[in-house]
């Protein structure tokens, strides 16, 4: 009969909690706390270094590479294809070009010129002088002596000679020799029969059957007999110490003291001790993000602002002072400038100052007196 299971006691493992609460405490604090603290400085320090190095390098690799150097390669590219259409490819093709295909043309005309007027014209005398010598005698020969003489002696004498042999030979093998290979073969059989079968397949039937019933009876008996004492002595014996003792043992070990063990550790001690790892850790965390906020507000506090309240006040406005002292001091160089250059070299001649208004229709200035309006016909009377 199988054991209920237990459920674990609130009560037992609180007590558990309790006591292993104030080492893992001790342990966070001393193991686990500086472990978070490296991390999360280490992972502070490769975000900084990512943002503010391997970034804008890699943006200026980036840079150099798009306007630097793949125009470089580009050009050398360029240059190297140029050089090699110079050495390998220019000079085949003008060869090709300017050479070889006009030679080629030109004995591709003469080429067929050749055909054209000697060896076609040629060639068709040869093949009409070679049918009238040859093959016209040939084809009448063939046509009114070989044919009608080959068609007369199949007819009246080859024909009925194979006629008359064929029957001939037809009557002999029927009459003759089919009766004589018959006889022959059955003589062959029966003789064939009586010397190598039927001998031994009377030694089989009557003589090795009947034994070899017998020896395989035998066998069977005594192979039965050796299995049943097999099973006697190896077999049972083993068998009723894995069926009664070892597997009954083990199963009572496993049932009554392992089960119970591995689930009284794990309740009891694993899974609180892994609870506890987990909170210490989520703790070592939180301590460690309240030292960086801690850090981070000082940093704040003591250079951050201190600094950008003397730019802010200070820095910024003795800039201002600064660049206004520097704009006068520049005007009155200029102005010195001037003063030395008129005293030296004198005044320019200046342009009497009109007044800049126009009338709506006219190009002169207001108040200048307008000009006379004559007629056309009168100004060239």
């Amino acid at each position: 009969m199988e054991m209920e299971k237990r459920r674990p006691d609130p009560g037992a493992e609180g007590c558990l909690v309790g006591v292993l609460r104030v080492p893992v405490k001790i342990v966070a604090v001393l193991v686990v706390l500086p472990v978070r603290v490296v991390w999360d400085v280490l992972a502070a320090s490769a975000r900084l270094l990512h943002r503010h190095v391997l970034a804008p390098a890699g943006q200026g690799l980036a840079w150099f590479h798009a306007h630097a150097l793949r125009p470089v390669l580009r050009g050398l590219g360029r240059a190297a294809g140029i050089l090699l259409m110079l050495v390998f490819v220019w000079p085949w093709t003008g060869l090709w070009r300017y050479a070889l295909a006009p030679a080629g043309r030109g004995l591709a005309w003469l080429g067929r010129g050749l055909v054209t007027h000697l060896l076609r014209p040629l060639g068709r005398g040869l093949a009409l002088a070679g049918w009238a010598v040859l093959v016209r005698p040939c084809a009448m020969l063939r046509r009114h002596v070989l044919v009608p003489l080959g068609d007369a002696l199949l007819t009246h004498l080859l024909r009925p000679l194979g006629q008359g042999l064929g029957r001939v030979l037809s009557a002999v093998g029927r009459y003759l020799l089919l009766p004589l290979g018959k006889g022959a073969a059955w003589a062959g059989w029966a003789l064939g029969m009586a010397l190598f079968v039927w001998p031994w397949a009377a030694l089989w039937r009557y003589v090795l059957v009947p034994a070899g019933r017998g020896i395989a009876w035998a066998a069977h008996g005594v192979g039965t007999a050796l299995a049943w004492l097999g099973r006697a002595l190896f077999v049972w014996p083993w068998a009723a110490l894995w069926r009664y003792v070892l597997v009954p043992v083990a199963v009572g070990a496993y049932r009554y003291l392992l089960a119970p063990l591995g689930r009284g550790a794990y309740a009891y001690l694993l899974a609180p001790l892994g609870r506890l790892l987990v909170a210490a850790w989520h703790l070592a965390g939180r301590i460690s993000r309240a030292l960086g906020r801690g850090l981070v507000r000082l940093w704040r506090g003591c250079v951050a602002r201190p600094c950008a309240w003397a730019y802010r006040q200070v820095a910024t406005p003795a800039g201002h002072l600064v660049r206004e002292i520097w704009r006068t001091a520049r005007a009155a160089v200029r102005e010195a400038r001037a003063e030395v250059r008129r005293a030296l070299f004198g005044a320019p001649p200046r342009e009497p100052v009109r007044s800049r208004a126009r009338t709506l229709g006219s190009t002169t200035a207001v108040g200048s007196v307008p000009a006379p309006e004559i007629s056309l016909h009168e100004r060239q009377g």
